[in-house]
């Protein structure tokens, strides 16, 4: 295969292979796994950038600074998603440093601290419905309301947690940068927690917002921007399947972003789950012309030579 810029979406959930063990050491091992098999790809000569989830990670932070809370100040969200940025690009650089080294192999990685502008305007603004953070008791909750604003809502029984806006990304800020890198070999990390989101104010400032941003939206914005040949969704399965989780499963090899319109309008994917890694992969297909894979880490590089994952074409 020529060489290729492939950008690829990690999950947050992917540095986080047991819900018992989520030490950082043990998100460094796993994100180790996956950047074994990206590397390969750079081997391979392809230019690589890494879009990546956080929010198993914004979620320990916010559960920290509850716990601090009588003796340090809070931490905004859109700040809360800047350290995730950096934390997990140190995570992910020294990982595939290490693998370079590995495999004789002289490249450079970088992570950038992305923004990524939303309209002020979005509709999720004034129905906030992304749920973050840990439980809550319904006074406790209702405290915050009071006191700091918080939109609140009860979540399946289980207690009540804080909702914030879930806006759809605009335009990457930091997007030249990351171009400048990729034409000096650069592998770039980027968009990380589908980006800082802020907004533009009436002089044309930019002002961060308590929300959080799609990171498969974000980063098929990434890609379409860049230009990418292939956009990667790095996630749980293997292949999209239909009626998954049931007697007539069948999974997807290859799809047409026209058949996926049929599958979406059945109602195969999960809005939680799938549903928004078939639309950002659909948005860029149907959009560049490009072509779109989504498939688990372990997968990510027979996905591009053996036929591995689910292909999706225009």
């Amino acid at each position: 295969m020529d060489s290729k810029l492939i950008v690829i979406a990690i999950g947050g959930n992917s540095l986080i292979e047991d819900s018992k063990h989520v030490t950082v050491s043990a998100q460094y091992e796993a994100a180790a796994k996956t950047c074994h098999h990206i590397a390969r790809l750079v081997r391979e000569g392809h230019r690589v950038v890494i879009a990546h989830g956080n929010g198993p990670q914004v979620g320990y932070i916010l559960r920290r600074a509850e716990y601090a809370k009588d003796i340090l100040h809070t931490v905004p969200l859109d700040s809360c998603v800047a350290d995730t940025q950096g934390a997990i690009g140190y995570q992910l650089q020294r990982a595939l440093d290490n693998e370079f080294t590995a495999l004789g192999l002289k490249e450079s990685v970088a992570t950038v601290v992305t923004q990524v502008e939303v309209d002020p305007n979005d509709k999720s603004f004034q129905n906030p419905t992304k749920p973050i953070g840990s439980f809550m008791s319904e006074e406790e909750a209702l405290k915050h309301k009071e006191k700091d604003g918080w939109s609140i809502m009860e979540d399946a029984g289980r207690g009540f947690r804080r909702v914030v806006a879930s806006p759809k990304p605009k335009k990457i800020i930091e997007l030249d940068t990351i171009r400048t890198l990729l034409d000096n070999n650069i592998i770039v990390i980027a968009a990380g927690g589908g980006g800082i989101p802020v907004v533009r104010d009436e002089n044309g400032a930019l002002q961060g917002k308590e929300a959080v941003i799609d990171k498969d939206l974000a980063a098929a914005i990434l890609a379409k921007d860049l230009h990418a040949d292939l956009f990667v969704i790095s996630t749980a399965v293997e292949k999209v399947c239909l009626n998954y989780g049931k007697p007539d499963q069948k999974e997807l090899s290859e799809v047409h972003v026209s058949e996926l319109d049929t599958y979406i309008g059945e109602g195969h994917f999960a809005p939680g789950s799938m549903l928004p890694k078939i639309q950002a992969v659909r948005d860029f297909v149907s959009s560049t012309g490009g072509t779109g894979l989504i498939t688990d880490p372990a997968h990510l590089y027979d996905a591009l030579y053996h036929g591995a994952g689910t292909k999706i074409v225009s």
